[in-house]
């Protein structure tokens, strides 16, 4: 009995040393952005029943010692904190980034991330962040499409995110541009213009003017039409057109012989509308202002990045157009709690775990599976109360397991001293 009291107290110091190393581990950690913690897990070792020499049942047992069966890693949701950078990114519920430099991919919460020199997304130690761009702007950083988001690739098609710190939104030259306008039944003339933009990057002043003509051949009535397209300024006059406009006899409109007008290389469509969805001449005592709508975009330069809940990064553009140009990965795994540390907040994957996946919704196409903030950064997900009271239990337990060995080891002078 004295052998076992040394085995016992020697794996309790042994395997309780472990644990008091874990919970420190995890203590220095506290402030360890996207820490993940760890648990010890510990088991009896054999045990010796005590039977009955009455009843023939076992009554108690006798121990063999402990054992550290596993660490396993905690799960929970860490807090997360207010940073002031827009590429600060936090998941919302579970998954990983993924990083990678020369080697495989790494995977952390840690969503410390910035822009390189080389306007890469990386981790404040150089890795990159991986994901997919959208591949909608060339090589002169201006954008070719625009995407309302970005369509996640395959597991092994991810790449290193880079957005460049310059890019431009081409201009949208206007098309077409219809006005709404009553024209009355007077003699006045009667204006109104729209915003057009053309090729050049400029927003430039379609006008017309309708004036009712002295001469009137019923039925309806018929007007003089000229539309003409300056500079915003005024200085420059790129285009002017005359031409006659048409109302039936209730004052709906019924034609006009000018359709379109050239905006400094760029043909605009004139709507002037049917019926009196548009243009009309109604008799009334007070003719308000027309109105217009043109399509067409001014250019922009970009502003900034920012990126949604579902992991699109947008570029935001002085115009105030966006565009998705890429999306961030999130990877899942069957079981994350058998990852590999490597160090700190990073791992691998491993025959436990599994090897990482992408979610897919109905139509099979691939999606994060979870939520990302950005401004946000993930705390640690351990308890530090609970950490210093496990850390008391496991110190008390050392010093039980030490003070059995001391025992044991004077019975055992004892006894010799008896033999003796």
């Amino acid at each position: 009995m004295m052998t076992q009291a040394f085995y016992t107290g020697i794996s309790g110091l042994k395997n309780y040393s472990s644990g008091i190393d874990v919970v420190s581990n995890n203590i220095a950690n506290i402030s360890t952005v996207g820490y993940r913690a760890y648990n010890s897990e510990y088991a009896s070792l054999f045990e010796e029943s005590l039977q009955s020499a009455s009843a023939g049942i076992s009554a108690s047992s006798v121990g063999n010692g402990v054992r550290m069966q596993a660490t396993a890693m905690s799960t929970e949701q860490g807090t997360l904190a207010l940073s002031e950078r827009s590429t600060d990114l936090a998941i919302l519920g579970e998954g990983w980034f993924g990083v990678r430099g020369d080697g495989d991919v790494v995977y952390t919460r840690d969503g410390s991330f910035n822009i390189d020199a080389n306007a890469d997304l990386v981790t404040n130690d150089g890795l990159h962040v991986l994901g997919t761009m959208g591949g909608n702007f060339d090589e002169n950083n201006v954008l070719t499409e625009v995407l309302t988001e970005v369509k996640l690739g395959d597991e092994n098609t991810v790449e290193k995110l880079r957005f460049p710190r310059t890019l431009t939104y081409p201009p949208e030259p206007t098309t077409e541009a219809k006005f709404f306008a009553n024209v009355g039944a007077g003699y006045e003339t009667i204006t109104v213009s729209a915003n057009v933009v053309d090729a050049q990057n400029n927003r430039n002043l379609l006008r017309l003017e309708m004036t009712k003509k002295e001469i009137q051949t019923p039925p309806g009535t018929q007007y003089d039409i000229t539309a003409t397209i300056r500079s915003a300024d005024g200085t420059i006059e790129y285009a002017s057109e005359a031409g006659d406009l048409f109302f039936d006899d209730t004052g709906a409109f019924a034609s006009s012989t000018i359709t379109t007008i050239d905006n400094n290389g760029t043909p605009v469509a004139i709507n002037l509308g049917s019926g009196y969805d548009g243009l009309f001449s109604v008799d009334v005592p007070e003719v308000a202002p027309g109105s217009s709508l043109a399509d067409g975009t001014i250019g922009g330069d970009l502003q900034g990045y920012s990126i949604s809940q579902e992991g699109d990064v947008f570029a935001t553009f002085t115009n105030g157009k966006q565009s998705s140009v890429g999306k961030l990965a999130v990877f899942h795994f069957a079981n994350e709690q058998g990852l590999n540390r490597i160090s700190g907040t990073r791992f691998e994957e491993s025959a436990n775990s599994g090897q990482a996946f992408f979610y897919k919704d109905a139509n099979g196409d691939n999606f994060i599976g979870t939520n990302i903030q950005n401004y946000r950064l993930e705390s640690s997900n351990y308890d530090m109360a609970a950490g210093l009271t496990e850390l008391i239990i496991l110190q008390r337990a050392y010093d039980a397991n030490s003070k059995s060995v001391t025992t044991a080891d004077q019975m055992m002078q004892k006894a010799l001293q008896m033999d003796a």
